[in-house]
């Protein structure tokens, strides 16, 4: 009997080990793909430059998905399609539907099939989960990231993309933990939050990541984007990103752009910094050299 025991011990000790290498080498955003995702506002030229670039660039085919937003502004000449259009985009095509049974047809995923890169249109991120989660749509836009092509989106577009979803609830965006909570996951382990800095949002994150440590949250401001692949990002645009770690909720909000140290309840990171998904760590910039020339 103690044989046994020490048998289904050792089964398990290893079990857990091998799940704790897999969790510590898989990637968390997409292994072959990349995410754009913006917080919402405007989106400047350099976001949409490399939200294109990144789709292919003139020889692109992009799916724009409407989904989040009201019916009314549902409509086949939406100024983001005539955006990519002035960007050189020549194959655009709208994508949308409320009901999930239609996302599940083979007709309905047949441009997916096709495209380089999807773009998420803001709103209401609910409206985005109940039309495509668990079916044959979600399933070809994770095909469409293993291919190497590019999701994007703003606003509600871009929390729709963590694993967990952050402000969706149907009674409104002030509910922030409601009554849909499943992202379509293309970045693992995360919540998403937007319009942080313009909305005062900042703190918002920083309450639910106490109750959710897994989590890593991550809240961009207006007219700012992270572009994921792997385990990386970087952040491009005009303003700042927080990240909200519950490991490093001990000390005051500190900005590793001019302190080295992550040890804050949140920090936020600029244009041009990157940062590790799977470690949890800022990749920041070496400081310049300090010496001079000797007299």
């Amino acid at each position: 009997m103690k044989k046994i025991i020490n048998l289904f011990l050792a089964v398990f000790v290893f079990s857990a080990a091998n799940v704790f290498a897999q969790n510590a080498t898989n990637p968390v955003g997409p292994d072959k793909g990349s995410l754009v995702i913006v917080g919402g506002g405007n989106v400047g030229p350099e976001i949409w430059a490399r939200f294109v670039e990144l789709a292919g660039g003139a020889n692109a085919n992009i799916i724009y998905v409407p989904t989040a937003g009201d019916d009314s502004t549902v409509v086949k000449n939406d100024k983001t399609v005539k955006k990519l259009q002035e960007l050189g985009v020549k194959n655009v095509t709208t994508l949308h539907t409320r009901d999930p049974k239609v996302a599940n047809t083979e007709k309905f995923v047949e441009p997916i099939r096709k495209a380089t890169g999807v773009w998420f249109e803001g709103g209401r991120q609910w409206k985005i989960a109940d039309a495509y989660l668990g079916t044959l749509t979600q399933k070809e836009f994770n095909a469409l990231l293993n291919r190497g092509g590019v999701i994007g989106g703003t606003s509600a577009g871009a929390t729709i993309q963590g694993s967990y979803l952050f402000r969706g609830d149907t009674k409104g965006n002030t509910v922030l933990v409601g009554d849909h909570t499943q992202g379509l996951d293309f970045i693992h382990n995360v919540a998403i939050d937007q319009h942080i800095l313009k909305r005062n949002r900042q703190f918002d994150l920083l309450s639910f990541i106490k109750t959710r440590p897994d989590l890593l949250g991550i809240g961009i401001d207006e007219s700012t984007a992270i572009v994921v692949h792997q385990n990386t990002f970087e952040v491009i645009g005009a303003s700042y990103v927080g990240i909200y770690d519950a490991n490093n909720f001990a000390g005051s909000v500190k900005n590793p752009s001019s302190d080295s140290g992550n040890n804050g309840p949140f920090y936020y990171l600029k244009k041009g910094e990157k940062f590790d998904l799977l470690n949890r760590k800022a990749i920041l910039p070496k400081p310049a050299s300090t010496k001079t020339a000797s007299n």
